[in-house]
């Protein structure tokens, strides 16, 4: 389970996890950001919120890092962008 299939675009696509996420949590009543949050901190944060939300499935605990978390993130944008985006082509 270990080989995660690259998106096109993921690290355009993960900025924008982020930014929505990010006003996803805000709008959740989250105010755990701040500019000196890490992005480190941020990816595990929102994962671990949209988790919770049951907006995406939880990765098996032994996947739970970084990289999988950012794959996960720009796998769920992906998803909420309409068909024809830019970053989908």
């Amino acid at each position: 389970m270990n080989d995660m299939k690259k998106l096109k675009n993921e690290a355009e696509l993960f900025k924008k996890a982020l930014v929505i996420g990010e006003k996803y949590a805000v709008n959740r009543g989250y105010k755990n950001f701040s500019a000196t949050s890490s992005a480190k901190d941020k990816v595990e944060s929102l994962y671990r919120l949209l988790v919770s939300d049951k907006l995406i499935q939880p990765l098996p605990i032994d996947n739970e890092d970084q990289p999988h978390m950012k794959h996960k993130l720009a796998l769920w944008i992906a998803k909420q962008l309409p068909e024809g985006h830019t970053l989908l082509k």
